[in-house]
């Protein structure tokens, strides 16, 4: 008898269904690969597991050290093209994209710390890069608009796509129909193409103003759209009205009743919330408003709802919102975990506060200013202007102490003359990657992996 319940235990431990539940429910954020390659769900989550204890628990000597220098130009905007999460095809590699000053896009080995692969000079120059890990593809707009799609192979783009006016963003959206693309432009228009081809799907004017934010919900439910001008109102689109539009109808859509809207977070695990930071008055004071998003069928039509939730205060114009305290430094950067946590920076600070603001966590590991701030489901890093750079990861679950310090870098890269520019820096479950510029001319790319 005992021997019978171990075999059925032993049975249901294997189940693969189990295990990809699990996966799903621990990591619902992701975009999963379509195809498990070589593993098993349960090796995956066992695999990422490991990987998210081993980056929580490393030291600098834990590290791989890796340094790209010469004539790169100044470094921009920078993404992993692989390696950024949960990859199921078993791949061991980061592969990260980075836009030059020299009008490339370069493809970095960043275990090897070695370029493997440029695009040819482009003119004019690319202002803006987003990747699709889960197809090894990398987007990017230049200064006239000009969409392009490589897979950082071939020489030449795999398609083009010309958009009137100057792009402002780029949103990739990987739907249960396939990946889009999403762009705002100077104008207020959203363009929705198909990848890889390009091909326009559905244009919608959203503002009189430039759309400066656009971000797909972890769901791909909602696509999020907003400009910092003061007389915008966010709007949040029905993804699915974007990507099969009717004719004759404007796509479904909600505005936010919240304006000067600098910067927004989805919150990786609560799928239709959103935090928005926002600056108001004339010392552009800060604070932050959070809402929930939510349809309903009526009569066999979908409609949005919109709650604002959790305030510490009502203002004159009965919004629900924070400020932060007057003696804060404003910040610039922000990141969302569970829905009920935000974390941004505040001088040399890192502050970890409810969305009603309450205070949970200050952290002081930067002697200076805190420069950048970078944040995704896992992990968040931070660059001063001293050069150093500290790695934090959420707990799990919203679980005390919420945060945690993980890892302080003295000095990014090998070199201790002090930065002209803000360094900057990403990260996986593998690597570190930061972008230091020593002098006006050209960056440093400093790459740090894990010894396996």
């Amino acid at each position: 008898m005992r021997i019978m319940v171990f075999q059925e235990w032993n049975r249901v431990a294997e189940n693969d269904h189990l295990w990809r539940n699990l996966c799903l429910k621990k990591w619902s954020f992701c975009n999963f690969s379509k195809c498990l390659g070589s593993q098993t769900w349960k090796q995956f989550f066992f695999k990422q597991t490991k990987q998210e204890y081993q980056m929580a628990l490393a030291q600098p000597e834990d590290f791989i050290f890796k340094e790209a220098t010469g004539n790169l130009g100044i470094l921009g905007p920078m993404a992993y093209l692989s390696g950024n999460g949960p990859t199921m095809g078993g791949r061991e590699k980061s592969i990260i994209c980075t836009v030059s000053s020299k009008h490339m896009l370069y493809a970095w080995d960043v275990q090897e710390g070695t370029m493997i692969w440029s695009s040819p000079v482009q003119q004019p120059s690319i202002t803006h890069l987003a990747t699709l890990p889960q197809m090894h593809l990398a987007f990017t707009v230049d200064l006239e608009g000009t969409v392009k799609v490589w897979n950082c192979q071939d020489q030449d783009a795999l398609a083009t796509f010309p958009v009137s006016q100057a792009c402002f963003s780029l949103e990739v959206c990987l739907t249960k129909d396939g990946p889009f693309l999403m762009v705002g432009n100077s104008e207020g228009d959203i363009y929705t193409l198909t990848v890889p081809e390009l091909r326009g799907v559905s244009k919608v004017h959203a503002f009189k103003y430039t759309v400066d934010l656009l971000h797909c919900s972890p769901d791909k439910k909602w696509v999020f759209a907003s400009g910092t001008h003061q007389n915008i109102l966010p709007r949040v689109f029905f993804t699915e009205c974007l990507l099969k539009p009717s004719e004759g109808k404007s796509p479904l859509s909600l505005s936010i009743p919240f304006s000067s809207c600098c910067r927004a977070c989805w919150a990786p695990r609560r799928t239709s919330r959103i935090t928005l930071m926002y600056r108001r008055g004339s010392s552009k004071k800060t604070g932050f408003t959070t809402f929930d998003l939510m349809t309903e069928r009526t009569g066999g039509r979908t409609v949005i709802q919109v709650c604002v939730c959790l305030f510490h205060m009502k203002t004159a114009h009965q919004v629900a919102t924070f400020l932060l305290p007057v003696h804060m430094e404003s910040p610039i950067w922000m990141g969302a975990s569970d829905g009920n946590m935000i974390v941004f920076e505040s001088g040399p600070y890192l502050f970890l506060f409810t969305i009603s603001g309450h205070q949970l966590q200050r952290f002081e590991d930067h002697q200076r200013t805190i420069g950048n701030l970078w944040a995704d489901s896992l992990h968040v890093l931070t660059t001063s202007m001293d050069d150093s750079l500290h790695v934090y990861m959420w707990e799990e679950e919203g679980r005390y102490p919420y945060l945690k310090s993980c890892c302080h870098l003295e000095h990014i890269g090998s070199d201790l003359t002090p930065s002209c520019y803000v360094s900057k820096a990403i990260c996986d479950n593998m690597s570190i990657v930061c972008v230091v510029s020593k002098n006006r001319e050209s960056s440093i790319l400093v790459m740090y992996s894990l010894h396996t």
